[in-house]
């Protein structure tokens, strides 16, 4: 099976030269769970930290992270692509590239200015007319809490109890106490609100969900954003607001309908249900892993088993992966076990059967890992092959 893989080159402290090809197993293999090789570049980048695949055509888009720009590239051959027009700018950091499912469109996410941009893609693939989206504004800031016409905003408080009720009274104690954060917000005239920093907006994922509905995160700003495609941009929706400091990463959508965020700061995963009005809410939650991360450590990517049954989050500095198991109708979460990813820094994981695929950037390599069908928990290492600082692995066409 084959990889695209995308890396830091030397403008973000890497050694990789561009989008690079990753083999597991034979190149036409059905599964992962072969040896590992990496089998060299494919397109050359500056810093290709996302790679994302258009649905119909053969055209791969990388955001260009020190360049804050995305380029689209066109295959050629088996191991080969070249630019398909020039870089299209997007703003500082750009870190993801979603591409929506009819093809028309992508959305870029900027972690350096928070900036959400939508692009149009014409009929060969080439992205062009960037517009940028409404400016995420802090709900824990004082008087951020009116956003505009279209907010919803969430008890932070009640988000708390419910995460502690849903991890039960053996894990609730790992989980803090945000009731302070939400009288900081509710009584934008109080001493805590007054000491509310001024914190800057970090975009960093988009997804297209069901019905043309987007959702995006920003890990600066505590904040899951939702939004519908316009004639000429991204009209802004619902947002759901999590604990402060939380930092939400990445989402997954899940069979049941609901929406999972892995926060970056505070490593746990929130459960987003929507109501019967549409209106989305915090239905649970978990800490990852029953005993808790390591102070410094930092959720990367979240992904889902094959069955929907178990969900994977990458922690950096302690270089583990928790299992988190799914249950009820979905909005009940439950740590399962914390093990040992097997490379450095894992940025960054995808799961293709029964094996699990994780990109040490830091270790300059890729390890695979099979998956216990019937526990949900990875094993050790099984294969692994040096890759120039991986960031992000996308199954190839």
């Amino acid at each position: 099976m084959r990889f695209w893989l995308g890396g830091y080159t030397a403008d973000m402290d890497g050694v990789a030269s561009g989008v690079g090809m990753l083999h597991a197993g034979a190149p036409d293999d059905g599964s992962a769970g072969g040896p590992l090789s990496f089998a060299g570049e494919v397109a050359r980048s500056d810093s290709p930290s996302w790679v994302a695949a258009h649905p119909t055509l053969d055209v791969v888009y990388a955001a260009l992270e020190a360049r804050g720009a995305v380029q689209a590239f066109r295959r050629t051959g088996e191991a080969s692509f070249v630019p398909l027009g020039e870089a299209v700018p997007a703003g500082d950091a750009t870190c993801h590239v979603a591409v929506a499912p009819d093809g028309g469109s992508l959305i870029a996410s900027c972690w350096g200015d928070g900036r959400v941009v939508r692009m149009s893609l014409d009929a060969a693939g080439r992205p062009s007319s960037p517009v940028i989206a409404a400016a995420a504004v802090d709900p824990h800031a004082p008087g951020g809490g009116a956003v505009g016409a279209g907010t919803a905003d969430l008890d932070l408080a009640a988000a708390a109890r419910a995460l502690r009720e849903a991890a039960g009274p053996e894990y609730a104690h790992l989980l803090p106490d945000r009731d302070a954060d939400a009288v900081a917000v509710a009584d934008p005239d109080g001493d805590a609100a007054g000491a509310a920093s001024d914190r800057p907006s970090r975009a960093h994922q988009a997804t297209f969900l069901p019905g043309g509905l987007i959702v995006t995160t920003d890990l600066g700003h505590d904040l899951v954003r939702f939004w519908r495609a316009g004639p000429t941009g991204l009209r802004p929706g619902q947002q759901v607001a999590l604990p402060k400091g939380s930092g939400p990463r990445h989402v997954v959508f899940h069979p049941s309908g609901h929406l999972y965020v892995v926060t970056e700061f505070s490593c746990e995963v929130f459960a987003l249900a929507a109501s019967v009005d549409g209106t989305w809410r915090v239905v649970g939650g978990t800490a990852l892993g029953a005993g808790g991360v390591l102070p410094g450590d930092s959720a990367a990517e979240l992904a889902t088993s094959r069955d929907g049954e178990f969900l994977y989050a990458g922690v950096r500095g302690s270089n583990t992966l928790a299992t988190v198991r799914v249950r009820g109708a979905g909005e009940t979460l439950s740590p399962v076990a914390l093990v040992d990813a097997g490379v450095d820094w894992p940025r960054h994981h995808v799961v293709v059967r029964d094996t699990l695929l994780v990109a040490g950037q830091r270790s300059d390599e890729v390890a695979s890992l099979t998956l216990d069908l019937r526990t949900g928990v990875p094993g050790r290492v099984r294969h692994r092959t040096p890759a120039p600082s991986p960031t992000c692995l996308l199954p190839a066409s």
